[in-house]
């Protein structure tokens, strides 16, 4: 399989296949949504879409980076995600970095939506549909955060058949600018403890992906058909 690794300011083409990797948090608060029980997850271009949102769908559960904010349920962060029941919900999310990259290749046949906790799956899902060429979108820091970096090259690695020892992409993640700044609780809307949670790997086994419906870009769990293999 032929990688390559670009932040969202580098996508210059429309990617066959795409797989927008955001750790720290979106894909990993994302997951959780669905682990949680969530039905679907809406990705929202604007703040202001996510509000229309919920002002046509009251039921629907709206979600934003940073400190909480009228007319939105939650935050994105993991840790207090973690506990509530979204059974049979809509999620609305909007994030600074992972929503953006996944909009930005909207048109491509698979688009993946991908962190440490579905990692396998992730490669499992590139494996089974045979993907020769992907594209890695690095959403956080212009294409420079280490922690996305990080996860995208193992995924790649697994996603080609290799055995991949873990440790050196989830320590580089751990080491990186987003986990210093959730540690020292500079990001607000956020824990300490979404650190460990966004290092969990593997912690879900579906991977998401995201499609085009009615002009939404909608995320869905997949299931793989057959096992991933080591």
């Amino acid at each position: 399989m032929e990688a390559r690794f670009l932040g969202i300011p580098e996508l210059t083409d429309v990617p066959v296949v795409a797989v927008v990797v955001d750790v720290m948090r979106a894909y990993t608060v994302a997951a959780w949504a669905f682990a949680r029980g969530a039905e679907r997850v809406v990705l929202a271009e604007s703040l202001e879409d996510a509000l229309a949102f919920k002002a046509r769908h009251p039921a629907w559960v709206t979600l934003k980076d940073g400190s909480p904010a009228p007319g939105f349920d939650l935050v994105n962060s993991p840790a207090l995600l973690r506990n509530t029941d979204l059974s049979g919900r809509t999620v609305v999310q909007k994030t600074t970095a992972g929503t953006v990259g996944a909009l930005a290749v909207k048109d491509a046949s698979l688009v993946l939506c991908a962190s440490f906790v579905v990692a396998e799956a992730t490669a499992g899902l590139l494996r089974e549909r045979a993907c020769e060429r992907v594209t890695f979108v690095v959403t956080g820091e212009g294409g420079r955060a280490e922690e996305d970096l990080a996860c995208a090259q193992y995924i790649a690695r697994r996603a080609g058949g290799d055995a991949v020892d873990a440790g050196p992409y989830l320590r580089r993640a751990g080491a990186s600018r987003s986990a210093d700044e959730l540690r020292q609780g500079v990001r607000e809307g956020s824990t300490p403890e979404d650190v460990a949670l966004c290092l969990e790997l593997d912690r879900f086994p579906f991977a998401m992906a995201a499609a085009v419906e009615d002009s939404l870009m909608v995320p869905q769990q997949v299931n793989l058909t057959d096992s991933p293999s080591a």
